[in-house]
This record gives structure tokens, sequence and C-alpha cells, in this order.
């Protein structure tokens, strides 16, 4: 039967699906059953209910049909059975996991088939079964004249209600509980877990004795009185139809005889299934019992003890061998408890040697501690040694082989063993009879240490002492990794608080629900918050005058991005003000999880205050950067640098015109005018020189446009000076006149002065040739001078003419100078006078007075007021009549400053 059975779910490799393969399994063996009981029956009644053949042949035609019409119902029954089953069964198939309740669900219904197949047997198949017969007798002797009589129907049926059916469901409940095992297996491997309770009240829980009453009654009894019943009819009719008459009485007794016989029988059979179920019952109770009792933890009150000689008397034992060592586990459990709050490493190891002294049952245990430096192993912990530590080499004695090898040492005799040293006795007076080591691992695999117990009180140290050791050797190893883990992480806090502490930037730190939990000394000083006001508080609480840092907040916590704040103004705790660059960002753990948020907070507020009185003197952009580069920039150094001056002409006659108080006014609108100018291209002021201004490009850093910057800002400088001029003329006051020079060049740049007093400035000869230029504006009636080593630093076009080859006073070398014209590139004569200007100049350099003479005169045809023009007018009439030396070189002697 088996060998031909489908294959079951989960147990071969061809089956695809699990729940649909069990389905034919279970027809297969209800068909099987129902083939075997028909067959039966059907011989049992050819022998005994005196069948013609032709009665026999009609039943046999019946059969089929009979049998199809209640195997039907059956087979619908067994698929409802497997409703909860089979799709799950088939969702393993398909790699899909259900639900926990589903799987369990699963698993009662598989546990339930077996008793629900025998409860469908008994009360559906044999009734069903009965019910066909009948309809087939009533068929068969209505339309076949069948012939069968009342008692071999009634026969018959009895035999299928009282025997077939009952074997029937028997030999169901053990195929489908065989069946079924490799399921429920397969369905606790994927629940991985214990059926919950909600489904565990579904199992059908069948007790012993009713399944020994249910055998006893329908294998013993039901058969013994149909087969007392069918011997007492048949002898009836055999000594009736051969014309035999026994006396009623003795035929009474012959009933009542064999009544007796069958109610002995059924009423011992009852009785030892009573017995039985009634021992069994109670051996099972008591186990039953302390299996509860040890589930609740009561492992003190769980005891079963050993009444009986037979099997049970073996699960008992082995019941009693294992409740032990469940105690002996919860011992070492309630010890790893204890020690569990101990951070002390001394105190801890102390606990856990003697705790491994009780539990091994021990005289003395040792704990030796692996040193990387010495190479030695030394005793952390020795019971009897007091505080003198014992060292040893790792390869010396028991200990250093245990840490050597890796393997457990028990040795029963210590003396017998070569490798242990007897010095340690003699010293201690301790006599040592037996040893058990084991290597201390720690979760690296490398091995930290050796962990010995020393003369077992009674005998010597077994397997499960090893166990016990080994498990001891664990939590040491823990304990030793957990102290050093806490000293790291003390340490690494220490160093974090440190770090904190001296870090000069504000730092805050918010949980997931946004409450404070640490903050440093410089957070409470720009919050005006102690560390105990902060803790714990909420950052909408704190912040609440701040709504800008809590909207960073949720904007991080948003995007899990940093959120940067410049140049903020914070309002702190007592109602002043700080300026500060905040940055909110997510606080990550270890794991890359959210934990919170962090707030640093860069106080800049005294750097504020320096830039915005830095930008007095100098661009916004120049004073940034200053502060950005810090104090090595303010150190003395060699740079080249373009020096600008400038001076209001004629300012003393105007001062005495207008008295103190306007001339103080009138500086400030020139001034306010004129360093704006300056700044705005990334000039800074150097000083004011009365109604003078020095001021400087390339300082404190060089930049490509030095040159160009300036000339702009010349440029836009008598540009601004027209439109003030234009302001004053409307007040009725005298308009300003101006004169600026520039030149560049090496420089000395840096802090100069003295002790008490500095000036960060430039000096050098380019400093001296631009304040020689902007005099120099005067002689030649020009606006705007600038020498030749600035018109080389030029990247950009210009409007320029060359005025003269000058000398100044103190120097030998001549330098060619400059005019700048482009405030009046606007001009539509001024591309002709700087042509003819041009012309003139290289004709008077080659000594054409005349034609020198004529261009110049050309050019104040244009420009009458040009007066750099008339001036080399001059030159030319004075030179023509006094001719220079041959050596003339054209270069012009300024005598002034």
């Amino acid at each position: 039967m088996t060998a031909a059975a489908p294959p079951l779910a989960g147990a071969a490799a061809k089956a695809v699906d699990s729940g649909r393969a069990l389905f034919w399994r279970l027809i297969w063996i209800y068909l099987l059953a129902t083939i075997t009981a028909v067959t039966v029956s059907m011989g049992l009644g050819l022998l005994g209910l005196e069948f013609t053949p032709r009665q026999w042949l009609l039943f046999w035609a019946c059969v089929p049909v009979a049998t199809a019409f209640f195997t039907s119902i059956d087979v619908l029954v067994i698929r409802s059975h497997l409703k909860p089953l089979a799709p799950v069964l088939s969702a393993l198939d398909a790699g899909e996991r259900p639900s926990g309740a589903v799987l369990a669900s699963a698993v009662v219904r598989a546990l339930n088939l077996p008793q629900m197949s025998a409860v469908r047997v008994t009360l559906l198949h044999g009734p069903m079964a009965t019910l066909s017969l009948l309809a087939a007798v009533y068929t068969l002797n209505t339309f076949f004249d069948g012939g069968i009589a009342m008692w071999q129907l009634i026969g018959l049926a009895v035999l299928i209600l009282v025997f077939a059916s009952p074997a029937h469901a028997i030999f169901e409940y053990f195929a489908v509980s065989r069946t079924v095992e490799p399921v429920v297996k397969r369905l606790a491997a994927a629940l991985n877990g214990p059926i919950p309770a909600e489904q565990q009240a579904e199992l059908i829980a069948v007790p012993l004795r009713n399944k020994l009453l249910f055998l006893a009654i329908f294998v013993c009894a039901l058969p013994l009185i149909f087969s007392a019943g069918s011997f007492l009819y048949k002898f009836d009719r055999m000594i009736t139809g051969h014309g035999f008459t026994v006396p009623s009485g003795e035929l009474a007794a012959l009933y009542v005889w064999s009544s007796a016989v069958v109610a002995v029988c059924i009423l011992g059979a009852v009785s030892m299934a009573i017995l039985t179920s009634s021992d069994v019952s109670r051996s099972a109770a008591r186990l039953v019992e302390a299996m509860r009792q040890v589930e609740g933890g009561r492992l003190d009150e769980a005891d079963v003890a050993v009444l009986t000689a037979d099997e049970y008397a073996q699960i008992n034992r082995g019941f009693g061998l294992m409740l032990a060592s469940l105690r002996e586990e919860q011992q070492i459990l309630e010890v790893t408890q204890d020690l569990a709050g101990e951070l002390l490493l001394e105190v801890l190891i102390e606990r856990i040697m003697r705790a491994t002294t009780d539990l091994l049952d021990a005289e003395r245990a040792s704990l030796f501690v692996y040193d990387e430096k010495t190479e030695e192993l030394f005793t952390l912990y020795a019971d009897g040694v007091g505080t003198h530590a014992i060292h040893v080499p790792t390869h010396v004695g028991i200990a250093g082989a245990v840490f050597t090898t890796g393997h457990v040492e028990n040795i029963p005799d210590a003396y017998e063993d070569p490798r242990f040293n007897r010095e340690i006795d003699r010293r201690t007076g301790f006599r040592t009879r037996n040893i058990l080591c084991a290597p201390i691992t720690n979760k690296a695999g490398a091995r930290i240490g050796v962990a010995q117990a020393l003369n077992k009180k009674e005998g010597v140290f077994t397997a499960k002492d090893e166990a016990r050791l080994k498990a001891f050797a664990a939590q040491i190893a823990v304990s030793l990794e957990n102290a050093k883990l806490f000293d790291d992480v003390l340490e690494m806090k220490n160093y974090n608080e440190s770090i904190l502490k001296s870090t000069s930037n504000g730092i805050v730190t918010l949980d997931a629900e946004g409450r404070i939990v640490t903050a440093n000394v410089a957070a409470e000083a720009l919050l005006d918050q102690t560390r105990d006001m902060l803790a714990g508080r909420p950052a909408s609480e704190l912040f609440a005058a701040n709504p800008w840092v809590l909207d960073n907040l949720a904007k991080t916590d948003a995007t899990g991005e940093p959120v940067l704040a410049v140049d903020a103004e914070l309002v702190k705790w007592s109602g002043a003000k700080a300026s500060v660059n905040l940055t909110a960002m997510p606080l990550i753990d270890a794991d890359e999880a959210r934990i919170g948020s962090m707030i640093v907070m860069e106080d800049i507020t005294e750097e504020k205050r320096v830039r915005s009185t830095m930008s007095r003197y100098m661009s916004k952009e120049v004073a940034d950067q200053l502060l950005s580069a810090g104090e090595d920039e303010l150190g003395g150094k060699e740079q080249k640098v373009t020096v600008m001056f400038s001076d209001v002409r004629s300012f003393t006659s105007i001062a005495e015109a207008l008295g103190p108080r306007e001339t103080v006014s009138l500086l400030n609108d020139y001034f306010t005018e004129m360093v704006d100018v300056i700044f705005r291209h990334d000039g800074i002021l150097d000083k004011y020189i009365g109604d003078g201004i020095m001021a400087l490009y390339g300082s404190p850093f060089l930049g490509p446009n030095d040159a160009d910057n300036a000339l702009a800002a010349a440029d836009e400088m008598m540009q601004r000076l027209a439109v003030l001029n234009a302001r004053r003329a409307e007040k009725g006051e005298a308009p300003l006149d101006i004169g600026i020079g520039f030149s560049t060049g090496p420089t000395v740049i840096g802090n100069i002065g003295s002790v008490r007093r500095m000036e960060y400035t430039v000096i050098g000869d380019t400093v001296n040739l631009a304040s020689r230029l902007e005099g120099a504006t005067k002689q030649y009636g020009a606006k705007i001078l600038l020498s030749e080593a600035t018109v080389r630093d030029l990247k950009r076009p210009a409007t320029l003419r060359e005025v003269d080859l000058i000398r100044v006073k103190g120097k030998d070398r001549p330098v060619a100078v400059y005019e700048s014209l482009g405030y009046r590139a606007h001009e539509p004569g001024l591309p002709a006078l700087l042509e003819l200007f041009a012309r003139g100049l290289e004709a008077y350099r080659s000594r054409d007075w005349a034609e020198a003479t004529r261009a110049f005169e050309g050019a104040l045809e244009l420009y009458p007021d040009d007066r750099l023009s008339a001036t080399y007018r001059e030159r030319c009439a004075l030179l023509a009549a006094n001719p220079p030396d041959d050596d003339w070189d054209g270069v012009w002697n300024l005598t002034e400053k």
C-alpha cells in the first residue's frame, strides 16, 4: 500500500503541489480502506449469509454504483478538511511564507486530521455505506427479483456497522497519522515557534482512555456480539433446516451461556481498557503536571518519581535528569543575573569564580589572564593564594598547555601528570588531587586566559562539569571584554566631554522627540542657560524667541540634510542678542539610524563687530578676506601695491572762508563720496591726510586687477566730484577741485608704529612717487596722473595720454607719467585732442619745435583750457630760443614735492 501511494508533499523531490499531493494521498488511503472493507464484507457475506451465486453476482454488480455514491460524499468532506491546510502547503512550495496565524491554523488542522478522519468514517462513512446497502437490496428485490431475505440484509448491515466501519476508522486514524507527520514537521519549521493559544484551543484532544475504550468496544465487544449472534442464528437455522428439534430449555440455556460468555469477555475487555488507560493516564498526568510546573518556572516543585517498571519509568528517569540539568541551568542563570549589574572587574571575577566553585562542587578555582607584554599567564583570581599573583609562562604547566592548545583538560590525578607544577602546592600547602581546566576565548576567537577548578569534592570532574566550566569561561570572557569596553567607553566619554568643553562653538544635541540631551559650556554661555536648565527641555520652548532655529530643525528633520544659517541673529534667554552661524544637522548612530538632531552655533558677534569696524577703513570684501586670513596677514611683508593719493585744491582758503563747523561738514560729504568709490573698486582706506586721502589697491591681498581698479576708482571719483559740485552749485557754494596721483610697485606693508600705537600702512618709493604725482597734477593742470608702472599693469582698455618723462626730487631714474581722461571719454573732441597732443609730444622729443608748436596750438584750438598743451607750447618757445645741449633726453625735473 505504501509503495503504491502518491508521493507526500515535502518528502519527494518530484512533488510540485504539496497541498494537492496530500489530498490525493488521503483519498488513496480512504479508497484502499474502503475497497478492503467492501471485499472483506462481501466475502463474509458469501461465507455466512447463504447468498446464491445469482444474488452474489447481483450484489457485485451494484457495488461500483453504491461505492461511488457514498465515497463521493467522503471525498467532498476530505476536501473541506484540507481547506485550511492545502493552500498553505502550496504557498510554501512557491517560496512564500504565510502569516504566523495562517501557519498555526494549518498546523492545528494537520494535527486534527487523524481524529477528523476517524470521526468521518464512523459517523458518515458507515451510515452512508449501510444506506447504500439498503438501496441496493431494495433495487435488486424490486427490479431484478433478487430474493434477498430480511435476515440476510440485517446481517450484512450489522457487519458493515459493527465490524467493517470501525476497522476502517481505526485504519484511517493510524494511516493518516503517519501521513501528516512530515507535513506537521514542515509547517512547524515554517512557523518557527509555539502554536498561539487561540489556535491551540482548536486542537482535538482525545484522551488515551477514550481511545482504549473505542478499541475495546468497536474492536472487541461489537465483533464479539456479532460473532455470538451470528453463530446462534446460524446454529438455529442449521438444526431447524435438518428437522432437528432442541428443547426450548436447552436452547435457552445455550443462549444464556453464550450471552454470559460474551458479557464476561466484553466486561473484561472494557475493564482492562479502563485500568490500563487509568494507569497510563496517572503516569502521564504526573509527567504533564511536572512539565507545567517547569513551564511555570517552578523547578523546585517539579518532581516525577519512578513508581513503575514500564516505559514510563524510563521516561520519568529521563525527565528527572533533564529537570536536574534545568535546575543547574537556572542556578547558572541566577548567578549570571546577579553578576549583570556588577561593573567592578575584581568584584565581578571573584563572584563568577565563587559561583564556579559551588556549581562544580570543587574546593577551589583559579583564573589566569594572558599578559601580551610579558607573554605570561597571571592569576587574576586564585583561592588560597592571597594577594600574591602566580605568573606562569604560556607554555608551562597544565594552564599553559590549555592556553596553547585551546582544549579542555580534565586531569583525574594531578600528581600523575608530568605537566603539573607541584611547587605551587608546596608553597600554598594545598594538596591538588584533580584539575579541570578550560580556555577563555573572546568573540574574535583569540584566547585571553584560562579558568580552572581544583579538587572535585566527590569523585572526579565529569563531562557535564566540563560543559559547565566552558559556560563559565564564556561568561568570564564576556565580563573581561565588558570591563574593557566599559573602560574604553568611559575614556571615550571623558575624551568627548573634554572636546565639547574645549570647543568654542556651542553644540546642542536633541533626541528624536526634540528634547535637549546635551549642551556644552559654549552653548550654555551663548544661550544664557545652565546645563540643568537645558537638559530635557523641548527645543520649541528653548528657541521660542528664535523661530528661525525651529524652522531649520524642521527642514533637517524633513530632508535629513544639514541646514546652514549664516550671520543670523540669536535672541538669548536674557533678551540679549548675538550674531551666529548656525548649522542644524541630523544625528545618526553607528547603524545609520536617525536618533535626533544636533545644532552647532558659532558665535561671530565679536567678529561681526570687528568686521563692521574694518569696513569703515576698507571694503567689506577686503575686510572679509583679511579676517579669514587671520593674524598672519598683519605682519610686515614686501608686496606690490597700487598706492593712490588725492587732495583738494586750495582747501586752506576754502576752510578759512567757511569756518570750522562748515569745513568739517564739507569734508564729511566729500570723504563719504570718495571713500565709497574706493571701497566699491576693492580698495582700502589707508588714512586721511587733512583734506587728502591715501588709498591702497592690492593690500592686504594682491589681486590680478589692482591697477585697473585704481584707475576705475580715480575716473569715478572725478565723476562723483562733478555730481557733488552740482549739488553745491544749487546751494550757491563754491565748487571743489581735486588732484589724484597713483603708482604701482613694491612696498613694505604691515603694522608700522610703536608698541603703544600701530598703523596698518605701506612705505617705500612707490608711496613717495604716488604722492609726487598727486602734487604734479597742479603743475601739469591734470586731474589724474599715474606712473608707467601702473600703466604696465593695466589689463583693460583705458583712455590715457602720456604727459611727460619726469625725474622727481631725490630720484635719478626718470619715470613716464600718464594722464587718465576716462572720466571725459564721452566728449566728442577728445580723440582729436589725444591725436594732436601725441603728435606734438613726438615732435617735441625730436627737437622739432615748430612742428610741436603747431600740434599743441591745434590742440588748444579744440580745448583752449587744456593746460597741458599750453605748457608744452611754452616749453617749445623757450627751447627754440635757447636750444638744449646735445645730450638732452626730454626729461623734466620736478623740483617741488
